[in-house]
């Protein structure tokens, strides 16, 4: 189970936490300015951006190896297909 709570949405920082059942994790994210025009996302969706990319991570390693306090956008620097992901996602409800 994934929950984002905006903590500064007027600066991009939201508060992640990730429910595993015996583990739980929580993360503190930065969508920089200007992200969510790179990788394809309309403005005003930030929360939702949170969601998908960790959606993305989840599916590559365990909540307990994500960092805890990160900006979105090095996470390409780790899994080079994010931008090319994010972007397709950015078209799904």
């Amino acid at each position: 189970m994934l929950a984002i709570r905006a903590i500064d949405a007027h600066e991009g920082t939201f508060e992640v936490t990730v429910d595993e059942g015996a583990i739980t994790t929580t993360h503190t994210v930065t969508v920089p300015p200007g992200l969510e025009a790179t990788l394809g996302w309309a403005p005003g969706r930030q929360a939702l951006l949170v969601r998908r990319s960790f959606e993305f991570l989840l599916e590559r390693e365990p909540a307990g190896h994500i960092l805890r306090r990160f900006s979105l956008d090095v996470i390409g620097d780790y899994f080079p297909e994010y931008a090319t992901e994010m972007a397709r996602r950015a078209q799904d409800p």
